[in-house]
């Protein structure tokens, strides 16, 4: 069979695709496997109490369960719940925004497949750009999503050493170059794959590069402020009219209603509405009908603030407990928990690569991710991809406690095989 490019790229098997087939296997496979790698949220029973009661609700009034399978929304999404979001936003931030700054897609993985390749990539006068990641490692799913090759460039963090056994990433500035092809700017926060939350300050640095070479900051906001508000750090959400702000309903616990949503000016905002007819004819009715009373009565905002995040502060610093206490005597880090589903974990000078950790981990039924998918746009040589995991914390409390323990174990054996070998030698 012959394939085109496209077709070749999209078709070929991807960190991405690693991640939902294990997901996959996790969910439906005959053999348990202890699922901490793919980024499913929790089921928090209040939060699904809440978005039963708005279903509840759908149903029981005469045409509106019809209205919502029947009807196609124009492609920039369900104007109402539009004008609510833009409400929403300008009364908790001050933001001076419309619901024509607003653009729903299907998904934020689609959201950023648009984005990309409508900044980046191929340009009428022959020129080609790039999206600049400031700091890797950055979010697995935007390594494939470009359709021309060597689509990003990518800057290594700054290592803070906070402790012992912790640390945290920083924005390298001084080796932070903005070229001429580059056409977008690219952060997630807070970052998945390491909870990481990019101070203030880094944020409007990265927000005045980005407008001295006249190109847009996108933020990455799919577990950030007002929902689903899983940020454990001091951070002031950020918005301007050089910035496009990119959220999800899959994080407060919506994930299959695919919805993602595109905050920009309104030039940027129609476009990706363009892009949506011609891709999918309209975004998805869903999302914006359960999301859309909490939005409209502000409960989003407490459901947030009061399920969402401490459900996940619980267990994060539960898990990194668990691991600093299991780990003590090797040479472990973990970044500090700031926000997201994840706890990210280095092994300095780990004998094994990261891909060899995560097949010994697969043989005992524990599925994470191995760290070295985490860096597009970072080609050359960099032992550090090799030490780093993935790991999700959202999962029930005892399967996360096992899943950690097995992690724990393995790492041991391999510095001590590591170690023996030496001796032997």
């Amino acid at each position: 069979m012959r394939l085109s490019r496209f077709g070749e790229k999209m078709t070929n098997d991807t960190g991405i695709c690693r991640l939902m087939d294990d997901l996959g296997e996790a969910l439906a496979g005959p053999r348990e496997m202890l699922m901490l790698g793919a980024g499913n949220p929790a089921h928090i029973p209040e939060v699904q109490k809440v978005f039963r009661g708005v279903m509840e609700d759908i149903l029981s009034r005469p045409g509106e369960y019809e209205r919502l399978i029947s009807n196609y929304d124009g492609p920039e999404g369900n104007k109402e719940f539009l004008e609510e979001l833009a409400t929403l936003f300008r009364n908790e931030f001050g933001w001076n925004i419309t619901g024509k700054n607003i653009c729903l897609t299907n998904g934020s993985q689609l959201s950023f497949f648009m984005l990309f390749n409508m900044f980046a990539g191929d340009y009428a006068d022959g020129s080609r750009r790039k999206v600049l990641l400031p700091l890797a490692p950055e979010y697995i799913g935007y390594a494939d999503s470009g359709l021309t090759p060597d689509f990003f460039a990518a800057v290594k963090p700054e290592i803070h050493h906070l402790d012992e056994q912790t640390f945290k990433y920083m924005v390298d500035f001084e080796a932070l170059e903005v070229t001429d092809e580059i056409g977008a700017i690219c952060a997630s926060r807070p970052t998945n794959p390491t909870g990481n939350v990019l101070t203030d300050g880094e944020i409007t640095k990265l927000a005045a590069l980005a407008r001295q070479n006249g190109i847009p900051l996108i933020l990455d906001n799919a577990y950030g402020t007002p929902f689903p508000d899983i940020i454990f750090s001091d951070a002031r959400p950020y918005y301007d009219d050089n910035t496009i702000v990119c959220m999800s309903m899959s994080k407060i616990g919506l994930p299959v209603v695919r919805t993602g949503i595109i905050i920009a000016r309104e030039e940027i905002a129609r476009r990706v509405a363009n892009m949506n007819a011609v891709l999918s004819l309209a975004p998805n009715g869903m999302g914006p009908a359960l999301l859309g009373p909490l939005v409209r009565s502000g409960e989003v905002l407490r459901v947030s603030r009061e399920m969402v995040k401490p459900f996940y502060r619980r267990k994060a610093f539960a898990a990194a407990a668990q691991l600093r206490e299991a780990l003590r005597d090797v040479d472990f880090h973990i970044h500090k928990p700031e926000g997201a589903l994840f706890l990210w974990l280095w092994f300095r000078d780990l004998p094994i690569t990261s891909h060899e950790f995560y097949e010994r981990l697969r043989a005992r039924g524990v599925l994470v991710l191995p760290g070295h998918y985490f860096f597009p746009g970072i080609d050359e040589p960099w032992r550090h991809k090799q030490e780093c995991l993935r790991v999700t914390y959202a999962g029930p409390d005892d399967i996360v406690e096992r899943g950690l323990a097995i992690i724990a174990d393995e790492a041991k054996k391999a510095y001590a095989e590591a170690k023996s070998a030496v001796a032997v030698k």
